[in-house]
């Protein structure tokens, strides 16, 4: 669609609620979706409040006025009672602040010094209390992309909601499993112009929640966007996840607006062919009050300067790192492929600097073996090679040696056949199959001695041999 032509002046942001991987934000429970029956269950109504101007959400009333009954199932042994909102919150978890501002700090942003803990006003029975907490930490930040600079507005620290298990016109059941794990919400401006730019920003803000403490996994995320032109107020699209459809549902977004006879403001969510539908009208700022039970929250510049020293690289930049030691694309793609991986791969790089050698040990090798070779394991053999107790032609088959479960000094011991036997099998091979590139020669010779010889050495031959014909 041209946005340009059509003189719609397109303006979108996107918001990103990321789970953290810490405990709860305001108790000691595990952040852990359990898949075994609840020990129990409670029953709750509950009723639209004033915000602190004094006034109720249109969107709480229009929740409000449904009259449901919510009932909440939980377990004995991960549910507390301030999950019930029977108990007063906990201090909030200092891990999870910490990986908030982590991500501040990897988006340009600035942190706040003091910020109010507060509560948003939510009664679609996703919170036990009616309300969710939330504390703005960071403001005024920024992201590259390659259409220019896209601003993130505010970083903020907040609840999940409880569950939903099931639901019908005048129930819902929601399990509180999920209730308080550690969200990062990420606002960024309404700067984005196409729906490209908006699809470019949401895989870069996934690069950057990626590198930190998060959960991974559906449901784990959950992103929106909000669109509107010059012809039509501010809607939020709920569930805009998937990255192929993303330009799809902007273009589909676009062009319902554009035919609608009474535009208004509202949220809708996004189905699975691009279209969206109706889900309630949009709420506004009638529905925030301040946190009654904690205390202000501070952030002291020294912890900042100490987060700041521990952020990690993108994974953008570690690529770029590798590709300069020489890397292929495909080893790059399997060295970086899991944290776990990658951490192998720095650490045996340590011992031996040879970059290609260390990323075919941990991925490409270890794909035939009976069983996958422990780092420990690894490490034996860039020893052995460093000692030159073998060479770095022989690792693959000691490799596969050790994956048999033999001992690792047997695996070792590798025998190896004379300069002066090589060469004589490669000039009775030559005279055999004349005109062959060197390489095939190579491959034929590798073959007759099955990893016994010096593949350097035999190459060296190969050419000499060729020459002297």
């Amino acid at each position: 669609m041209d946005y340009q032509k059509l003189k719609l002046k397109l303006k979108s942001g996107l918001e990103i609620h990321q789970q953290l991987d810490t405990n709860k934000l305001f108790c000691n429970c595990p952040s852990l979706l359990r898949k075994d029956e609840p020990h129990f269950t409670i029953k709750r109504r509950l009723h639209a409040v004033a915000g602190e101007e004094g006034e109720i959400d249109e969107a709480v009333k229009h929740e409000a006025s449904l009259d449901k009954e919510f009932v909440y199932q939980g377990y004995n042994d991960t549910t507390c009672l301030i999950e019930l909102d029977e108990e007063p919150p906990k201090q909030i978890n200092q891990q999870a602040l910490e990986e908030a501002i982590k991500i501040a700090l990897l988006m340009n942003c600035e942190i706040y010094p003091v910020s109010q803990i507060m509560r948003k006003t939510v009664i679609d029975g996703s919170n036990t209390s009616g309300f969710q907490r939330t504390v703005l930490i960071a403001h005024d930040g920024f992201i590259e992309t390659s259409f220019g600079k896209v601003g993130i507005e505010t970083l903020a620290l907040e609840e999940d909601a409880a569950r939903i298990i099931e639901k019908n016109k005048s129930t819902s059941i929601y399990r509180l499993d999920r209730l308080g794990i550690p969200l990062v919400e990420i606002m960024t401006s309404p700067s984005m112009s196409t729906p490209e730019q908006v699809k470019e920003t949401a895989l870069k803000l996934g690069e950057i929640l990626r590198a930190c403490k998060v959960k991974r996994g559906i449901g784990t995320i959950r992103q929106d966007v909000n669109i509107s032109t010059s012809k039509h107020p501010r809607v939020e699209i709920k569930g805009f996840q998937e990255p192929r459809i993303m330009t799809k549902t902007i273009d589909l977004e676009i062009e319902r607006q554009q035919s609608s006879k009474a535009p208004k403001a509202e949220v809708r969510n996004a189905l699975p062919d691009g279209k969206t539908e109706f889900l309630r009208p949009m709420p506004g700022r009638a529905r925030m009050y301040p946190e009654t039970d904690l205390p202000l929250l501070r952030i002291s510049r020294d912890l900042v300067n100490k987060i700041k020293k521990q952020l990690p690289k993108l994974k953008t930049e570690i690529q770029d790192e590798l590709k300069r030691k020489g890397l292929s694309t495909e080893l790059i793609s399997l060295v970086t492929s899991s944290p776990d991986a990658l951490d192998e791969f720095h650490t045996l790089s340590k011992l031996n600097k040879d970059a290609n050698l260390i990323a075919k040990m941990t991925t490409l090798w270890q794909k035939p073996l009976k069983k996958k070779l422990t780092e420990a394991e690894l490490e034996k053999i860039l020893e052995s090679l460093n000692k030159k107790e073998i060479e770095k032609s022989d690792i693959q088959q000691v490799m596969t040696s050790i994956s048999k479960d033999i001992p690792f000094q047997e695996a070792v011991k590798i025998e190896k056949v004379s300069h002066d036997e090589i060469e004589e099998e490669i000039r009775k091979i030559i005279k055999e199959k004349p005109g062959l590139r060197p390489n095939a020669y190579m491959g034929l010779i590798m073959a007759r001695f099955k990893g016994k010889l010096d593949a350097k050495k035999a190459m060296e031959i190969i050419d000499k041999v060729i020459e002297e014909k």
